[in-house]
């Protein structure tokens, strides 16, 4: 396979900016939307005593696990050594970056004292596994920013792999450390498993992944690059058998659940009378996050790019309502205050929690993607991360010319 050459987009079209435009709206919108929790309190929000991570932490938390997997591709080519990953290092370990970023600024505007962060950084309890997380996420940062250094720096090119080796163990316990932060909750029944520290792992390379695709695709057509079917029939096997992975734990979780007896009150309020819980999980996570996806991916379908460029999107909202049916959903459900007995009071226990998105929420949610989606924008504007061709001649290191066919010799 030929060296793999990086440059910067050039970015001075009307198309770049416009697009530099919406995001800084969504932007604009998430501050203000932050700005106006802040002033009034979380009261304006759908968030009360009983639902205290809302739409907010579902962006958040999506947005730090997708973080995770997109640093995946760059993990494939490092680690494993295939190099037909090479190429794509780059791109990856800067959405990482991006990623990680837009969830974090999502989850400290939420907070409603943002300000208490820095204690959360000067003071650690190591028994916290939020604590620990802030450690994983801060340290992901460094860990990623010293990846990308070794592969763009050509003399520090030999230190890639342990150094990638290093950032993926790193983003295996982050991961891990985010799924425990759900599976460590032993008061709600929809929690309290060890089965969701490794369905986080495999939630964030079908996430991750996901997302990649969508960046690269729209920024190699974008800029007029060739991205060859090698690339792409790679790719999109790939995310197949992650979104697979991610629903093969999702009927294991809840096949688990369903063994307990104790668990049949959450099941049956997420499977069957959950209301928009059970909707968000049936067509958001399952049908649309899954099915269609893994119906397009590995069926005919699955040669258009469109069409995979469509089940990319579906597999990133999917991703969405699972975090929504997860955090959300989760919380909605009474605690078992008193095993084996029925709880009722004046302050809503036993009762299910009602919850409403609202606009705000939203709006900052929505800010999170857009920032940083706008950072990989302007960084690649700024730096070379992405490459100048991916078709198969460049990327392929099988790749065969077809022989010239010679033209019939004459009578």
């Amino acid at each position: 396979m030929a060296q793999a050459h990086f440059d910067t987009i050039e970015g001075r079209g009307p198309g770049f900016y416009l697009l530099l435009a919406i995001l800084g709206a969504f932007i604009v919108a998430g501050v203000l939307a932050a700005l106006y929790m802040e002033h009034n309190g979380h009261w304006v929000t759908g968030m009360s005593n009983q639902i205290v991570w809302g739409t907010p932490h579902v962006f958040a938390v999506f947005l730090i696990v997708a973080a995770s997997g997109a640093l995946n591709v760059a993990s494939i080519a490092s680690v494993f050594g295939r190099q037909l990953y090479k190429p794509l290092t780059r791109l990856s370990g800067l959405l990482s970056i991006t990623l990680l970023a837009g969830g974090l600024i999502v989850l400290v505007l939420d907070l409603g004292r943002p300000d208490r962060l820095i204690e959360a950084m000067t003071y650690y309890n190591f028994k916290s596994i939020f604590a620990l997380n802030i450690i994983l996420y801060v340290g992901f940062f460094a860990v990623v920013a010293v990846y990308l250094w070794m592969m763009m720096e050509r003399r520090m090119n030999d230190y890639t792999k342990p150094v990638g080796m290093f950032a993926f163990i790193w983003r295996l316990t982050l991961t891990t450390g985010t799924g425990s932060i759900f599976g460590f909750l032993v008061a709600r029944d929809a929690y309290d498993t060890a089965v969701l520290a490794p369905m986080f792992i495999i939630m964030s390379f079908s996430y991750g992944l996901a997302i990649f695709m969508v960046v690269l695709m729209a920024a190699m057509r974008w800029t007029g690059r060739e991205l060859g079917d090698a690339v792409f029939g790679r790719l999109r096997n790939l995310l197949g058998v992650f979104v697979a992975a991610v629903l093969y734990f999702v009927v294991v979780h809840h096949l688990t659940n369903l063994y307990i007896t104790q668990r049949h009150g959450i099941e049956g309020f997420i499977l069957l009378h959950g209301g928009q819980f059970t909707q968000m999980f049936w067509i958001g996570q399952i049908i649309l996050g899954s099915v269609i996806p893994l119906v397009i991916l590995f069926s005919r379908l699955g040669k258009s790019r469109a069409m995979v460029m469509l089940a990319s999107l579906l597999v990133t909202m999917g991703g969405v309502a699972q975090m929504y049916v997860t955090i959300i959903g989760g919380q909605a459900y009474p605690m078992p205050l008193v095993p084996g007995k029925e709880a009722s009071s004046s302050f809503f226990d036993g009762v299910v929690a009602s919850y409403a998105p609202s606009l705000p929420e939203i709006g900052l949610g929505l800010g999170g993607i857009a920032l940083a989606l706008a950072m990989t924008v302007v960084a690649l504007k700024v730096l070379p991360f992405l490459p100048k061709s991916l078709s198969d001649a460049d990327a392929d290191p099988h790749f065969k010319a077809e022989p010239a066919k010679s033209e019939p010799a004459a009578a």
